[in-house]
């Protein structure tokens, strides 16, 4: 499997996790030029949720991907898609990791 097909694969298992625990998923592979991409917008209890999705095939704990200089660019991203959007939310930056068959959702994420 290659590694985009990897990626996409494991972003379905993730909008599938998200669904079930009730997150109601917004937009997907939001690209705010060239700041970056956001993974998965997910609304859940008035709160919106940018989450990104790291997995890993090894014993190589995913979340360790998202270093400050990505978490940073999720941030300015996240701000471009409140303002295009005019959205008012209370919102949050999330990491969902995928080893295998475990699933993890780690809410408000910071550096």
């Amino acid at each position: 499997m290659s590694s985009r097909s990897f990626g996409k694969f494991n972003e379905d298992r993730a909008i599938d996790f998200l669904q079930e625990r009730g997150f109601k998923i917004v937009d997907r592979n939001f690209y705010a030029s060239k700041l970056g991409e956001i993974d998965i917008i997910a609304l859940k209890n008035n709160t919106l949720h940018f989450i990104e999705v790291k997995s890993s095939s090894k014993n190589f704990e995913p979340i360790y991907n998202i270093t400050p200089k990505k978490l940073g660019r999720i941030i300015k991203s996240a701000h471009y898609y409140l303002k295009q959007k005019k959205l008012k939310y209370r919102w949050c930056i999330d990491a969902l990791t995928i080893k295998g068959n475990e699933i993890k959702l780690i809410e408000n994420i910071t550096l």
